[in-house]
């Protein structure tokens, strides 16, 4: 894509969560994910089958043209999606430019499009919003937490699923930044009883005042 678009048409930067209740996201998809800190529960999507929210997710995967993803995520991927090519996901994965967020100058990016970013991740998302239209940060819960406190995303999608886990990696740990959000469509439930919520980043810190009776 040409990288000599007006700044009205800068690409969005749209967050991809799997959450539980409790706010946990770390290695919905299985156990061996990500099993860091003693994490006894990777996997815990996969006995909420969903196909009506499966369809919002493949939806937001049509959408994108580039990802952005923090060190572990990419691993993750990397290790995984480019052996799933008979299927949508994997092809559309592999044909994306894939950006990582690392510090770490050494990193080797095997997966093919795969690019290093983070030395001013300020700097560098707005370049990279001239160079695409839809750009999704999937998982990636370090990586979330820093665009939040920076104010560096557009929307956050959070597929909330019915459970709790009570310890794995958190999408807003304590001392995550006061953030304000807007809902900008009805939520999506889905038949698990998962619900697909999305928020767009509204300007200022949160409110407070009194409740009147």
């Amino acid at each position: 894509m040409s990288d000599d678009r007006s700044e009205g048409d800068a690409a969005r930067i749209v967050i991809d969560l799997f959450v539980t209740l409790d706010g946990v996201a770390q290695a919905p998809g299985a156990p061996e994910e990500d099993p860091s800190g003693g994490f006894r529960f990777g996997g815990w999507q996969a006995p909420f089958p969903d196909p009506r929210l499966g369809e919002t997710i493949m939806s937001g995967i049509r959408s994108m043209d580039a990802l952005l993803l923090g060190r572990r995520t990419y691993d993750i991927f990397a290790g995984y999606w480019p052996q799933q090519l008979h299927t949508e996901i994997g092809r559309t994965f592999q044909g994306l430019p894939k950006y990582v967020a690392t510090r770490n100058p050494g990193l080797a990016l095997e997966w093919e499009g795969s690019e290093r970013i983070g030395a001013d991740l300020a700097v560098e998302l707005g370049a990279l919003r001239r160079r695409h239209r839809e750009i999704h940060v999937i998982g990636s819960v370090d990586l979330v937490q820093t665009l939040v406190s920076e104010r560096l995303f557009d929307e956050m999608r959070l597929w909330v699923y019915p459970i709790v886990l009570g310890e794995g990696s958190r999408v807003f740990p304590g001392g995550a930044a006061p953030t304000s959000l807007a809902l900008l469509e009805p939520p999506v439930v889905g038949d698990s009883g998962a619900v697909l919520l999305r928020y767009g980043l509204l300007p200022g810190v949160p409110q407070t005042g009194t409740i009147e009776a």
